[in-house]
């Protein structure tokens, strides 16, 4: 195995294609090196993206905020700005693994790792997030969403790799909430989650995006959740066609951690509850 440390992004592209063998990025490598060391993988080539400025950078427009690759779980927990306006993100983003993988686990590592219980991906799908995707051959803006195509899978094609997450500008009155449901507090995986991202109007959502996660092969947006609470003042109608809508989306499996009727139906509780939390941090009543 080759491991290759680039100091450029057109670097690290230019590895990637270059290898014929079986290579890998590497940021946080809080699941790679796992992988690595069961035995479930064996690169040939394993690229360090850790070691490019632009992949730790966290950088302000006008039309939103740029997140390098590598920029990890601890550093936008500790980015104040950021945690202001989109929480839910930063929260999800917050309950990936313990305090010492947080030093080193990154969002880009935890979408491309492709888990259909990955915490930070529902809450990114929420804000409507989007990824800068790298090649030798250029740059390509994807939606989030469009990532993961299965349980280990992505769409991303050989020699592509993720640069940035980018969420969008920010409009006043917003806000975003995720929760999940896990067995324990603390080191788990979720059985189910949702993330909720609503904007509000005199005092009624505007827009709104909500995703599902741990209840498909991969999470989930689901428009007609979205669209159950637009018009309104979040009141209890409007919250149970959101969980209804929400169950409705879900295409879980039954194994030891959860049920499909449990998943289906807690999905539903959780979009109920990130909605109000979402509602309220928008500056709701």
């Amino acid at each position: 195995m080759r491991y290759v440390r680039p100091s450029t992004t057109q670097e690290a592209a230019a590895l990637l294609e270059s290898e014929p063998g079986v290579a890998y990025v590497l940021a946080g490598g809080t699941d790679l090196l796992v992988r690595m060391k069961l035995g479930h993988i064996e690169p040939d080539l394993l690229v360090d993206i850790k070691h490019i400025p632009a992949m730790h950078a966290i950088a302000h427009s006008a039309r939103g905020t740029r997140i390098g690759a590598a920029v990890s779980g601890a550093m936008l927990g500790e980015h104040k700005a950021l945690a202001r306006a989109w929480p839910g993100v930063v929260e999800a983003t917050g309950l990936i693994g313990s305090d010492q993988v947080q030093s080193r686990c990154t969002m880009a590592g935890n979408l491309c790792n492709a888990s259909p219980a990955a915490d930070s991906v529902p809450a990114l799908i929420a804000a409507g997030a989007k990824v800068v995707v790298v090649s030798s051959s250029g740059r390509r803006t994807v939606a989030v969403e469009k990532i993961p195509s299965g349980p280990g899978k992505t769409s991303l094609a050989a020699g592509e790799f993720i640069e940035a997450v980018i969420l969008p500008a920010r409009s006043p009155r917003s806000g975003d909430a995720y929760l999940r449901f896990t067995p324990r507090t603390e080191m788990d995986i979720a059985v189910a989650s949702a993330g909720v991202n609503l904007t509000l109007a005199r005092g009624r959502v505007a827009s709104a995006r909500v995703a599902l996660g741990a209840v498909a092969p991969t999470a989930v947006l689901v428009p007609a959740a979205a669209k159950a609470i637009i018009g309104t003042r979040l009141d209890d109608d409007a919250l149970g066609k959101l969980a209804a809508a929400c169950s409705a989306a879900c295409k879980p499996i039954d194994d030891k951690r959860g049920t499909i009727e449990y998943r289906t139906r807690i999905a539903g509780v959780l979009a109920r509850r990130a909605a109000r939390i979402a509602f309220q941090r928008a500056g709701g009543a």
